[in-house]
């Protein structure tokens, strides 16, 4: 008879996997900036133009942290800043064409990957890992509106 395993031990091989998946994806995309900076680009980049504050807030981090990230990224040019028509004490944040190429590039590098680990797969395996990300999608939507 077989059984299922206990969700703790689910949960911890399943935290190693995406771990040591995104470790491997962040390594094949070959960029010189740190995680938390490609992050906060990306997230300007799908939401944005932003506030600091709203940024502070899709990365959940404080006001102070997003201050300093972004600070970063536009000493790098990867972003521009405009006053914020709404508040003039603050700015909206948009990336720049440099910061959407290395966006481009990293997404590119990192599907390129991951197209050749699934190449060796069957079909049934990438159907089954298409179904686990929407699994994985699904539950972090359902964490997002908490």
């Amino acid at each position: 008879m077989l059984t299922n395993p206990p969700i703790a031990d689910v949960a911890g091989h399943l935290r190693l996997v995406v771990s040591r998946t995104a470790r491997r994806m962040r390594q094949e995309a070959g960029a010189d900036l740190s995680p938390s900076l490609i992050s906060a680009l990306a997230s300007v980049d799908r939401h944005g133009p932003l506030t600091p504050s709203e940024l502070a807030a899709h990365e959940r981090v404080q006001r102070p942290t997003a201050t300093r990230l972004l600070a970063r990224l536009e000493e790098a040019g990867l972003i521009h800043r405009a006053p914020d028509p709404a508040d003039r004490r603050s700015s909206l944040i948009s990336v720049s064409a440099d910061g959407r190429t290395l966006l481009r590039r990293q997404r590119s590098r990192k599907n390129q990957y991951l197209a050749r680990r699934l190449a060796g797969l069957d079909a049934d395996e990438v159907a089954t890992l298409e179904r686990a990300a929407a699994i994985l999608e699904r539950m972090l939507d359902e964490e997002a509106r908490r």
